[in-house]
Parts: C-alpha cells; sequence; structure tokens
C-alpha cells in the first residue's frame, strides 16, 4: 500500500523491479488507521502476521500499528518533514522493529 496519485506510484513499482513480489498493490489518497482497517477487510489479511514496512511514522507506521498490524519502520534522511512524528509504543499483540538499511529486512525475514 502506498499513497500518492495512482499513476506516479503505479510507475515507481513497476520500474523498481519489485512488483512481482506483490499479490496486490493498492494507491490509496490517505494512509490513516481507517485506510488500513478497510484494506485489512478488503484482502482479508491476517494482522497477527501482516507487516507494514515503511520511512513514515506518520503514514506507514503509526496508523498501521494502531490498526493492529506489525510494522518495521526503516528511518530515510529524505522522509518529507510532514511525515515526520514520534513512533508510537506498538499495542499489545503488535510488534514495532526499526531497521537501519532495507536490505536488513533479509535478516529479519
Amino acid at each position: 500500500m502506498t499513497k500518492g496519485d495512482l499513476l506516479e506510484q503505479s510507475g515507481k513499482l513497476e520500474r523498481s523491479g519489485l512488483k512481482q513480489h506483490f499479490n496486490s498493490v493498492e494507491v490509496v489518497a490517505e494512509k490513516d488507521i481507517v485506510t488500513y482497517r478497510t484494506i485489512i477487510q478488503k484482502h482479508n489479511l491476517h494482522p497477527p502476521i501482516t507487516w507494514m514496512v515503511g520511512n513514515s511514522p506518520k503514514s506507514d507506521i503509526n496508523p498501521a500499528l494502531l490498526a493492529g498490524l506489525h510494522a518495521v519502520f526503516v528511518p530515510h534522511d529524505k522522509t518529507w518533514i510532514l511525515e515526520h512524528e514520534e513512533l508510537c509504543q506498538p499495542p499489545q499483540d503488535c510488534r514495532l522493529l526499526v531497521l537501519d538499511r532495507f536490505a536488513q529486512l533479509c535478516e529479519n525475514f
């Protein structure tokens, strides 16, 4: 799941070479708790085994945790200032993993 312009985000995914690793892609206008819960229901996701990976505490990490998902925070020095906020404490039964680099995902999953 990503937010932004459909054509722009679809193009980024296509160029990244990662598209083949996803069963589905959702481009949404906003990533908040309601949107996460809608996507969980739409795709029949099982929160205890579903993870959100991202660089934005505001849009990726905090709302995913508050919607009952696990989250992986990969800080990026070019993250838009409006996406900055403190990481929330994960609710019970949710895990938060903080990595230095995207490549470390392979070491953890």
